[in-house]
């Protein structure tokens, strides 16, 4: 077995030799589990592997195509095109006639295939000629042709979890031939947890940081001639590698509740300042951006609800602007999204509807859908008074009818009661208006 270059990155230099070594995904690779299944079976089908940057995408490629001893060709959507897909599959023909073997293509970034590039793959795909494993940190469902889509499948990855990616820190220190093992380096728990928690899932990132870190604590102790094996990693090691300080933040336990409360509250009370800030706290000590995004999009609904309907649409643009450019360029649009909502008008009528609906539901069960409101495709519902006395409300001139929407047993109960602030005090002027004229409608007929 060689000895990688050192001068490779670390990252590179530690992807696992085998599926024993890999770590996370258990989800997908335990025996019992799908990936486990197959890898047993010798059959390998075309796979869409999605997931975060650093989860094990293109290591779980590689590995998949060593198990199933099919040729490994690697083909980046960003760096080649048609031409080259052309040359792998004549490459892949001769290969299936001179030997028998198979070959496996993995395709990184797939996502950034256009149309006729996903288009050339289909036909050898569908035919067996080759087996595609695509990876991609995008929603399949959207960046994948249908076609290509059907004929795959689509296996979801997580982010790595603390204890995984500890244990690949751990390694990567005691690792002789391709990690640090020859520094002997120690680590203090603080520095673990620090590279740990701003690494946020992603392997890749772990350990490019633990090596510019490594690299610091080797380079001190050597300067100073401290005792010991080799020196030791610590927190503040870890902070000048990053240029980033250790913020006194646990993503899973008190700090992360009371920070995102402290955020939520700021937000309800209207104080754009008080809201900057905590939102500015908890992404400088490494809270997931994403995980902010999907809590400003509840707020939308929750506490602005339709007193400001543009305050939803908003954060979602908000959400997707950081997906789309990360960080540390994204924030700024978490951030305005985060502005938006303080000084957006607040209401919870909505919220308060739903809660009061789900209640009653709870409490009443299957109530019966009113027959006027009941579709009657056939003779026999229109027999037994489906869609009967149904009012079409597009044929009245004002487009209002009277008729009943809730059950029998409901009937004359009102969940939703709108505010007077901003954009609600519109919506509650219009239903008083429209129960205004339907009552006069009544009261002359």
């Amino acid at each position: 077995m060689t000895t990688p270059d050192p001068n490779v990155p670390l990252a590179e230099r530690m992807r696992p030799d085998s599926l024993a070594e890999f770590v996370g995904q258990r989800h997908l690779l335990d025996d019992d589990k799908l990936l486990g299944g197959l890898l047993r079976t010798g059959h390998l089908p075309s796979l869409l592997l999605w997931g975060p940057p650093g989860s094990g995408k293109t290591t779980l490629a590689r590995l998949l195509a060593r198990s199933s001893g099919a040729d490994f060709i690697f083909f980046s959507a960003v760096l080649s095109g048609v031409k080259e897909i052309r040359e792998i599959v004549e490459r892949s023909r001769r290969l299936k006639e001179e030997s028998g073997r198979g070959c496996l293509l993995f395709v990184d970034e797939i996502h950034r295939f256009n149309k006729s590039q996903q288009d050339a793959f289909l036909p050898h795909v569908e035919a067996g000629l080759i087996t595609l494993i695509g990876a991609t940190t995008e929603n399949p469902s959207f960046q994948v042709i249908a076609p290509l889509l059907s004929r795959c499948r689509v296996l979801v990855l997580n982010p790595l979890e603390p204890e995984d990616l500890e244990r690949i820190l751990r390694a990567a220190l005691a690792d002789g031939r391709r990690g640090l093992g020859e520094l002997q380096l120690r680590i203090s728990d603080e520095a673990v947890a620090h590279l740990v928690g701003i690494a946020d899932g992603d392997a890749r990132n772990l350990l490019n940081s633990l090596e510019i870190a490594a690299a610091l604590a080797a380079d001190r102790h050597q300067e100073q001639k401290e005792e010991g094996a080799g020196g030791i990693i610590e927190l503040a090691t870890v902070e000048e590698a990053l240029q980033r300080k250790s913020l006194r933040y646990d993503a899973d336990g008190e700090e992360h509740y009371n920070l995102i409360s402290a955020l939520h509250k700021s937000l309800r009370d209207s104080d754009p300042d008080g809201a900057l800030y905590w939102l500015v706290r908890m992404l400088m000590a490494g809270e997931e951006p994403l995980y902010i995004a999907r809590r400003l999009i509840r707020f939308a609904s929750e506490d602005v609800g339709l007193a400001d309907p543009q305050a939803l649409a908003l954060t979602l643009q908000a959400r997707e602007a950081y997906h789309l450019l990360g960080s540390p360029e994204g924030e700024l649009a978490l951030a305005q999204a985060t502005a938006y909502l303080a000084t957006a008008p607040k209401s919870n009528a909505v919220y308060v509807a739903y809660n009061q609906i789900r209640e009653c539901v709870r409490r009443t069960g299957t109530l019966a859908v009113p027959l006027n409101l009941r579709n009657a495709p056939t003779r026999l519902m229109r027999e037994l008074g489906y869609g009967k006395d149904y009012q079409y409300a597009h044929d009245d001139r004002l487009g209002l009818v009277e008729q009943q929407h809730l059950p029998d047993q409901l009937q004359g109960t009102s969940f939703y009661q709108p505010t007077n602030r901003g954009y609600e005090a519109v919506v509650k002027d219009r239903l008083e208006k429209w129960r205004k004229i339907l009552a006069q409608r009544k009261g002359g007929s």
